[in-house]
């Protein structure tokens, strides 16, 4: 056997690694949907949870189409993150860093954390 590839045993451990990621992170999900009166569920639906998302923030929902566009996706994620973080109280770094940047870490910290959802009338 070759020494530079790696072992079955790595890619088991791998696997469970981003297994036990992705339901954390689908938990959070769910949490910050209930948090901002959405029920859960609404969040483990594909294209349904993009649309939703962008209510939360106070976006028209059909905002999430732009995210099919090339560069223009980064800059709507980008808005969306601010808004996110407005929406649950916390600051325009936190935005950037936890939810642009390290999104799941961002969906953590505010469907596992004690944020609260304040919805703007506009």
């Amino acid at each position: 056997m070759d020494s530079n590839q790696p072992s079955a045993m790595f890619w088991l451990i791998y696997s469970i690694v981003v297994l036990l990621i992705a339901v954390v992170t689908i938990a959070a999900h769910w949490k910050m949907f209930e948090k901002a009166g959405e029920k859960g569920w609404k969040s483990i639906i594909p294209l349904y949870n993009a649309y939703i998302l962008f209510e939360i923030a106070g976006y028209n929902g059909w905002m999430f189409l732009l995210l099919l566009i090339p560069i223009v996706n980064f800059v709507i994620l980008l808005l969306l993150s601010l808004k996110l973080a407005e929406r649950f109280g916390k600051s325009t770094l936190f935005a950037v860093v936890a939810i642009f940047l390290f999104n799941p870490i961002g969906y953590w910290i505010i469907g596992f954390g004690d944020s609260k959802y304040k919805k703007v009338t506009e």
